[in-house]
């Protein structure tokens, strides 16, 4: 099978023909162009070979199968490859299974001295089976598969940006680490210690979680994702004999819902909002049990105190006070906030693709749904954390439209091994 790559080509065609006629462009480094072209269709195998293992977040067996070739690939590019269990450290939350998949951490030592911190996921949201009816295929320009996507794209494509750093002889990093997370889709209940130490340990995060179809950019921030539970407990009693011996837990709940539902705060951007309650067994009994649920979303990691502590405020007021009321707030993933070195690591990028490539590329200051390994990186640290390195995507968590721009391979790694190499040089931070 043929890949194309006519478009890059033209491209960088352009690009060269731009700077000969003395615009603003510059000639693609014609190493890096050659590397990206060759390494387009083996990327697609890689592709398909992360495809075809499924991984879905609680599929242990699966993640076991995938984090072994992940490993045995780093170890073959002269990574010290190490797989962790991040179990015992986890962040236990109301669904956070006893057991997670394991992290794949390759670290590759260079002579400079930046350390550069590469990221990615290989866990799906997809269960067991669904693989026979979703083959990995390539039609046109696009190559499907389940969790191509979101997020087995991003380890593809770190992994052929490290071939080409060493196909290159490139070692003026100090460091460079890629470390492939296996319960990202769970929101990292196990892996969020050791990404925010990575991260802090690190000058700069590279997050490949994929680019958009229609428009595409790279993510400098994302929102904080929590979730509010309320228990309410009562005493059951006959509705129509007997109501005034029950405690109606029901009426609890309802108290508490309505007392909390003007938490929202539309001038920073925080949101809580009750999406789910149940109540009760039977019509005719008054309940001895409620529970709801809340979803809770922030801009800013220090909202998460002010919400935290309003909740635990108000639920304090109650409308039956035999009633016990028992509420739960799980930060289940920190928001990415935009920071100024994060914004300048982000025009550099722009730079290369719109000077060396002749291709727009946005920078996204404002937050993005869905949440981000990059965000937990980004915590304890104040040097630049950008999200979307990947390939442009389309259909994350759709049982049958997940698929890559297979144009979208050559610019991305292009992109992201030039990216190495300003970061290990110090190019990337304006003076």
């Amino acid at each position: 099978m043929k890949f194309p790559h006519r478009k890059f080509l033209h491209t960088a065609v352009f690009a060269v023909c731009a700077a000969t006629l003395g615009t603003a462009f510059a000639a693609p480094d014609a190493r890096i162009a050659a590397l990206a072209a060759k390494e387009k269709p083996a990327l697609l195998e890689t592709l398909k070979d992360l495809v075809s293992i499924e991984s879905g977040s609680r599929d242990l067996e699966g993640l076991e199968k995938i984090s072994n070739l992940i490993a045995d690939r780093f170890k073959a590019l002269g990574g010290e490859v190490e797989l962790i269990d991040p179990s015992a450290e986890a962040y236990r939350m109301e669904d956070t299974p006893e057991k997670m998949g394991r992290v794949v951490r390759a670290t590759f030592k260079g002579t400079g001295k930046k350390k550069i911190l590469l990221i990615a996921h290989m866990d799906t949201v997809y269960t067991i089976g669904m693989l026979n009816k979703q083959p990995f295929r390539v039609e046109g320009d696009k190559a499907y598969g389940l969790g191509i996507a979101d997020d087995k794209q991003g380890i593809a494509v770190i992994t052929h940006i490290v071939s080409m750093l060493q196909a290159m002889k490139f070692k003026e990093y100090g460091t460079l680490t890629v470390l492939i997370n296996g319960d990202e889709e769970i929101s990292s209940p196990g892996a969020r210690a050791l990404i925010t130490r990575m991260g802090a340990e690190h000058d700069a995060v590279m997050s490949f979680e994929g680019a958009y179809v229609k428009e595409d950019k790279l993510s400098l921030a994302t929102a904080g994702i929590a979730s509010v539970t309320l228990h309410v407990t009562g005493k059951a009693s006959h509705a129509g004999s007997a109501p005034e011996l029950g405690v109606n837990a029901l009426y609890e709940l309802s108290h508490q819902i309505l007392q909390m539902r003007d938490l929202s705060d539309p001038a920073t951007g925080l949101k809580m909002n009750w999406t789910i309650s149940k109540s009760g067994s039977n019509r005719n009994v008054i309940p001895a049990s409620a529970t709801a649920g809340a979803d809770v979303r922030v801009l800013k990691v220090s909202d998460y105190d002010r919400i935290e502590q309003q909740v635990n405020e108000r639920v304090k007021k109650q409308l039956i006070p035999e009633a016990k009321v028992q509420l739960n707030f799980e930060r289940r993933r920190p928001p990415l906030e935009a920071t100024d070195a994060s914004r300048a690591m982000a025009r550099h990028a722009q730079q290369i693709y719109k000077e060396e490539l002749g291709l727009p590329l946005g920078a996204d200051d404002k937050a993005a749904g869905g949440g981000t390994d990059a965000a937990f990186a980004a915590l304890k640290t104040k040097a630049p954390v950008i999200e979307r390195f990947g390939l442009q995507g389309f259909g994350a968590h759709s049982a049958d439209a997940e698929y890559v721009l297979v144009d979208s391979i050559e610019p991305r790694l292009y992109l992201g091994t030039r990216m190495v190499m300003d970061i290990a040089r110090g190019k990337t931070a304006e003076k």
